[in-house]
């Protein structure tokens, strides 16, 4: 085990931060308007007695915008993470499906699937990684029976009071980076590098945001409004749901 130097932390994340905000734009320049529109339920809007063409398109980008940010975000910081492992305990990615992570400490290998947050998966998704960690086991254990394995869920934020899940363990917010550093502290102590010219990628990203807002309400404002302006809920509700 090597201490961190978190010069080399801050400098990889002003190195690479770039790559998350890049992605942020790129995703929403691919989006199309018929996508969106058929993922979300019209008949909620309705309920909220949603009446303008801006109002329908703000709440479908935003929630677009949201649970991808979140995925983009998360892979990046499994990048941060195994980064930071790699200069404390010479972990690496890991080649095997379903792993993310492998590193040794005091005799033990330790193999990892990362995740942005603590509530990530439904019951089979679950039940998917615990087989993915039997798995590798057996893998692993092809060239070494002797080999002592621990597999780790590893959650880069939030909580959990009972790590011991039985198959693995669930490491989560303070203890997940505290495992892969020894560093106590690093959870916090990553925070400020996170920031690196943030405002400066915001304010790209918002113009992109704002164009794309005006573009899908112009374009559904052509399709799915009425010449007197009201929305057209027949034919919205067609479009996304008629046979």
């Amino acid at each position: 085990m090597k201490q961190l130097n978190l010069k080399d932390v801050t400098l990889y994340v002003e190195q690479n931060i770039g790559i998350f905000h890049e992605k942020r734009i790129q995703s929403l320049d691919r989006l199309k308007l018929s996508q969106v529109l058929k993922r979300k339920n019209p008949y909620l809007f309705k309920a909220k007695n949603v009446l303008t063409a801006e109002q329908i398109i703000k709440g479908l980008v935003d929630a677009h915008i949201s649970s991808n940010e979140e995925t983009i975000f998360g892979d990046w910081l499994e990048g941060l993470a195994i980064f930071i492992n790699d200069k404390v305990y010479s972990g690496r990615k890991s080649g095997i499906t379903g792993i993310d992570l492998e590193f040794d400490n005091n005799g033990t290998r330790n193999i990892v699937t990362i995740k942005s947050g603590p509530n990530w998966g439904n019951s089979s998704q679950i039940a998917k990684m615990v087989a993915d960690f039997k798995t590798a086991k057996k893998t692993l254990r092809t060239s070494n029976s002797q080999l002592n394995i621990v597999a780790v869920n590893g959650c880069c934020y939030g909580k959990d009071s009972k790590p011991d899940k039985g198959d693995y363990f669930k490491y989560c917010g303070q203890r997940f980076w505290e495992f892969i550093s020894g560093n106590g502290e690093l959870f916090t102590e990553i925070i400020e590098p996170l920031g690196h010219n943030a405002k400066e990628k915001n304010d790209n990203f918002l113009k992109s945001y704002s164009q794309m807002i005006n573009k899908f309400t112009r374009e559904f404002s052509n399709y799915f409004c009425k010449d007197n302006g009201e929305i057209d809920w027949d034919k919205l509700v067609r479009f996304n749901s008629a046979l």
